[in-house]
Formats: structure tokens, sequence, C-alpha cells
């Protein structure tokens, strides 16, 4: 797997989210060439300021569905962010706090990670990136 997208509610913050072991989980792809991305249904607009800002220090690209005018789990928008990162979908792990939008993601051609809690999901995506650093 080249690619890594992440939602950014219950996966890097708010409820349920781990955000400094999420955020070594990011760090530790980046390190081995994984290209990496937020995708999230945020409204965009300035809003949405705080998440773009991410690109580049701490992902590669951020894709706010309000900016591009689709939405999770619309197969277009992964496809949009597969290709932001110049990957195609089946290169991707989608991780997501919820199941439609992983759903949508495997539709696409991702491969699908539903974030129930951290350890689990770092654990599922260093196997999947062969990163060895999950929890």
């Amino acid at each position: 797997m080249r690619g890594l997208v992440l939602d950014f509610g219950g996966v890097l913050g708010g409820p349920g989210a781990d955000g400094e072991l999420m955020a070594g989980v990011v760090a530790a792809a980046r390190r081995r060439g994984v290209r990496t991305a937020i995708l999230s249904n945020d409204p965009g607009g300035p809003a949405g300021r705080m998440l773009r800002e991410l690109a580049g220090p701490f992902v590669d690209d951020v894709v706010l569905s309000g900016d591009v005018g689709m939405a999770k789990p619309d197969r277009r928008i992964y496809e949009l962010a597969a290709r932001r990162l110049d990957l195609e979908p089946g290169e991707c792990v989608f991780v997501d706090d919820l199941v439609g939008n992983v759903r949508g993601a495997v539709a696409a051609g991702m491969v699908g990670v539903h974030h129930t809690d951290p350890v689990s999901a770092a654990d599922e995506i260093a196997i999947l990136l062969e990163t060895g650093e999950g929890r």
C-alpha cells in the first residue's frame, strides 16, 4: 500500500480518537514514503482553514467535502483523494470511524479500516502498510 487516507473527526481528533497515537502512525507512514491525506466531510470554506493547514507539515494533502462539492460515502471523493496523492484507489488504505464511509471507500477500490478504537486501528494500519509501528 502506498497511500494512507484518514478521516479527521473520530480518528485524528474528537471523541474516540487518540490524536497522539494516530499522529505517530501518520509520521511512521510518511517516513516510509507512504503518501498521506485527510479526507473529511468538513463543510470547508473559511472554517476549514485549520484542517487545510495540516497539509504539508502533517499530511501530504487535505480534501474537505465542502471545498470539492462531494462527500463521503460518494465513491468520487475517495477517487479524488487518491488522485491528489498521485495514486490509484487500490493503492490506498482508508480509515474512518463510520462504517458507511469505510464501505464507500471499499466500493471505490480502497482497503478500508473501521476505526473502532485507536490501538486496534493503529495495529491494523501498521500491518497493511508494513511499517511495524502500531501501538
